[in-house]
């Protein structure tokens, strides 16, 4: 039976029909022209240099982790035992790839408010060993980057950002997935634009962004310019270029049809956003002074992903009881993200440490939830909360 008050549902409408079926006629299916102009606008309309689109989230965060194992910029290259500091909620493939490329993770506590980093932990762990800092923007919600870019100035830490949760979210005007030197972005069905499977790269780096491209593509050197990074100049054999291998790469191609679809919610993402923002400000007002729960503090604007719910100390109901009693209202529930990662079993396979105590993650992995947010009124969800 599917919920009334569902995590996430679609915002497709005839323009998706419609893109869906330019790309059949058009008889390529695999990444070309619509994966290409999809690329050109998410670029523009993010204020980024670059943008490469794959087939997933977690294959953005895996292409970021590459491009600095295997940028020739010794300012940005990663190598195996480097540091790199990790919030300790946050979703799996966050993770991986750091660890797939023999990077050492050190994970940092979260605030209890925002959920994102705690700042006076974060500082504290940052030291001369740190090379570099993975930012979550957890369930729609910046980071404090005026206050991280204190922290970590002049330190020579490369900063990227998983962003896949929070597009459309900006600090102080800035689009969040920008702030590093790349950011990663989710088209998954549930997230705020939708390709069926998705995600996205941005940055400013041109090297980085020619990198990209050939890992993205088993390594070759085929969807390079001309003129470029990785080789330097391409020949103008295409028959040598096509199966010509540079790189250690993946296939990690997107669907023309996820591009097509992209440039369709692309043009839907502001309304989309403030849609979901509206219904943020009737949840915050209805749910700030709630007798059973916490909610998500706000940095900058969030694009409010959807809605923690975090039980309060004193409340005597378990998560459990809490979870049957919002399904039997109706919701559908999940953890926060993946809860605190340093406590999970598949730690055991990292090279990682722990910095100081983890108490807040450790609060939320047991007594954290959240819903779903849309981009339409949800108005009967959230009185429903409200009488919890």
């Amino acid at each position: 039976m599917s919920a009334r008050f569902p995590l996430a549902t679609s915002s497709w409408d005839q323009a998706e029909q419609d893109a869906l079926q330019r790309v059949i006629a058009s008889d390529r299916f695999t990444m070309g022209a619509e994966v290409a102009e999809f690329e050109r606008r998410f670029a523009a309309h993010f204020g980024a240099g670059f943008a490469v689109m794959v087939n997933s989230g977690s294959s953005a965060n895996l292409l970021m982790a590459a491009a600095l194992a295997y940028t020739s910029n010794p300012d940005l290259r990663l190598k195996p035992g480097d540091e790199v500091i990790v919030p300790a909620v946050s979703w799996s493939t966050t993770y991986y790839p750091l660890h797939q490329y023999g990077l050492k993770l050190k994970f940092v506590d979260v605030d209890a408010d925002t959920l994102n980093y705690d700042l006076d932990a974060l500082a504290d762990a940052v030291t001369d060993r740190t090379r570099a800092l993975m930012v979550v923007n957890l369930l729609g919600n910046p980071n404090d980057f005026d206050a991280i870019a204190r922290i970590t100035e002049g330190r020579g830490i490369v900063m990227i950002e998983d962003n896949c949760e929070s597009m459309g979210a900006r600090l102080n005007g800035k689009q969040c997935g920008t702030f590093g030197v790349m950011g990663s972005f989710s088209t998954f069905f549930s997230h705020h634009i939708s390709t069926m499977e998705g995600g996205v790269v941005v940055t400013d780096d041109e090297e980085l962004y020619h990198v990209m491209l050939s890992l993205r593509a088993h390594g070759w050197t085929r969807n390079l310019p001309k003129e470029n990074h990785v080789t330097g100049t391409k020949s103008d054999d295409a028959f040598e270029e096509s199966f010509r291998f540079v790189l250690p790469g993946y296939n990690l191609r997107p669907l023309e049809m996820s591009g097509a679809l992209g440039i369709e919610q692309l043009a839907k993402l502001d309304g989309l956003i403030s849609g979901r923002r509206r219904n943020a400000a009737a949840f915050v007002a209805a749910m700030q002074d709630h007798p059973k729960f916490r909610i998500q503090r706000e940095i900058g604007e969030s694009s409010w992903f959807g809605f923690s719910l975090i039980l309060r100390p004193d409340l005597e109901q378990s998560r459990a009881e809490v979870v049957r009693g919002l399904e039997a209202a109706g919701f559908e529930c999940r953890p926060i993200v993946a809860g605190n990662f340093a406590r999970k079993e598949i730690v055991k396979h990292f090279d990682f440490a722990i910095h100081g105590d983890l108490p807040n993650a450790d609060y939320l992995d047991t007594r954290g939830l959240f819903v779903g947010n849309h981009h339409y009124p949800i108005d009967e969800a959230i009185a429903a909360l409200a009488a919890f």
